[in-house]
Formats: C-alpha cells, structure tokens, sequence
C-alpha cells in the first residue's frame, strides 16, 4: 500500500495553522485621491498597523486614482481611501482613513474578536 506524505495524513493543528498565517506575506494595496487630508491621514495610519504588525512581512502599493483611473476601475473602487488586502486569502476591503486599528487587525485577521489593541486608536 502507498504511503501518503505527511501533510496529507496529518491534519493541520490550529498552532500550525497559526505559525503559518504569522508569516504569511500581506499584499495591500490602497487607493487615494490626490493628496487630501483623509488621504494622507490613510496612509499614515495604514503604514503604522503594518509596521507595528507586519514588520518586514508586507508590501503596501499607494495609488492615486486621479492617476490611475484605470486601475481603481477594475479594482471596482467607489470610495476613496479604500484598503484592498490581496493575500493573504481572503480578500478584504476597508474604506476610510485607517484610523480604526481594532478593525483593521480583525479585518486583516492579525487580531481575534475580543482582543484589545494596545496602540492608539482612530476617533
């Protein structure tokens, strides 16, 4: 009888799982208007989760729809600022300034429900 690999025969343990998702590569990708307020405010605060969180693990791509019109078209973005975390699966979006990290880090699923966030939070 043929041996199956370990992977397959073994299920993968919630602390597995865990490990793997902490070192998981993020892909985000925010889009902006021009250099408005709320824009800046964006990626200030988008740029601090990630490093406070994410640290060496991510890439964030800063996009100005006023100059890339097509690429927010296609991304279907009808707010701006708009978060789009592209990987790790799921997808997810986010719309605002950024400034509510508790959501954020749920979102982003570096925070389970229930945990406190210990930085500043967003009005």
């Amino acid at each position: 009888m043929r041996k199956l690999p370990s992977a397959i025969r073994k299920p993968l343990g919630f602390e597995a799982a865990a490990a793997k998702l902490d070192s998981a590569r993020y892909v985000l990708r925010l889009y902006v208007t021009g250099t408005t307020r709320n824009s800046e405010r964006a990626i200030v605060n988008i740029r601090r989760i990630c490093e406070a969180h994410l640290q060496g693990r991510y890439d964030l791509e800063v996009v100005d729809i006023s100059q890339r019109p097509a690429l927010a078209e296609g991304e279907q973005i009808i707010a701006a600022p708009t978060l789009i975390k592209k990987l790790p699966l799921p997808r997810r979006r986010f719309i605002g300034d950024m400034s509510h990290t508790e959501s954020i880090l749920l979102g982003l699923d570096l925070r389970k429900a229930g945990d406190r966030v210990t930085t500043d939070e967003g009005p």
